[in-house]
């Protein structure tokens, strides 16, 4: 089981303020902020974002793949939109996704350094 992520970015500021929108979407909150990491999460936190001073932005088929569960279809939709907002690119549109052992509803973004990130939520029956 995984406990937490740690993201590398390039602007704290820039992408705590994206996170926050992003992440706050699906329920996460700013838990935690330090001169050069914050931490979001429910109750803890479940993803950093640490300072890279220097970190060129990452091109496409590059940086991290992080997929975060949503509550619902509209939690996507939500997280989808919030990353538009607030300076992220679209990696794929929320939609149904055909995954190795199930379906799902997914949406993928891009954060302002390239690191890919999806939304996703499965189906309860």
């Amino acid at each position: 089981m995984i406990d937490h992520v740690s993201v590398g970015v390039s602007d704290l500021a820039r992408s705590a303020a994206f996170y926050e929108a992003v992440l706050g979407a699906i329920g996460m909150l700013r838990l935690v902020e330090r001169e050069t990491t914050v931490g979001f999460g429910k109750r803890y936190p479940e993803v950093w974002l640490n300072h890279r001073p220097g970190m060129a932005t990452l091109g496409e088929g590059n940086g991290t793949h992080i997929c975060l569960r949503a509550r619902s279809e509209d939690a996507v939709r939500a997280f989808h939109a919030a990353a538009l907002a607030n300076g992220g690119l679209d990696d794929g549109a929320p939609g149904p996704r055909a995954a190795a052992m199930t379906s799902y509803f997914g949406a993928f973004v891009r954060d302002p350094d390239g690191n890919r990130l999806e939304a996703a939520t499965f189906p309860t029956a």
